[in-house]
């Protein structure tokens, strides 16, 4: 199995909202980058489109919210229709991955940060999609059969 390589972009899809991560292959580690506003579809895929161009990377990952008992919802399919559209547009593989309790993460970890209240709400989602990168990471990790 050939090593993956290059970088990675995460997102955390919600209505209003849309949280990015990134990361690289090589570290295997996600870092939250920012949080995309608005529900016109033009400006979200027009700044995903420079974030593309920044980050080049050669791979995106789209969380998938469940119900806790792994049912779908309305708005995995929502997410699951936003990553068709990222496939299509820029033309690179769109991983999908469960990202049950991310949000519920992200927020402890802001929470134990220091971070308040107002001030968590344009980063809670950066840090979900972080998480959801990073759970990707370990997920292919816990996989391959090469050694460490």
């Amino acid at each position: 199995m050939a090593l993956r390589s290059g970088g990675v972009l995460a997102f955390d899809f919600g209505l209003r909202r849309i949280g990015v991560a990134v990361g690289d292959w090589e570290t295997r580690l996600a870092h939250p980058l920012e949080t995309i506003s608005g529900e016109a579809n033009d400006q979200r895929f027009g700044r995903i489109a420079a974030l593309i161009d920044e980050w080049k990377p050669r791979e995106l990952v789209v969380g998938l919210p469940f119900h806790m008992d792994g049912t779908e919802h309305d708005l995995t399919r929502r997410a699951r229709r936003f990553a068709n559209q990222l496939n299509g547009r820029f033309g690179l593989p769109v991983a999908p991955v469960d990202e049950r309790l991310t949000s519920y993460d992200a927020d402890l970890r802001l929470r134990e940060a220091g971070v308040k209240g107002r001030d968590r709400k344009g980063l809670d989602d950066a840090v979900a999609a972080q998480r959801i990168l990073q759970d990707y990471f370990e997920q292919a990790h816990a996989h391959d059969p090469s050694p460490a």
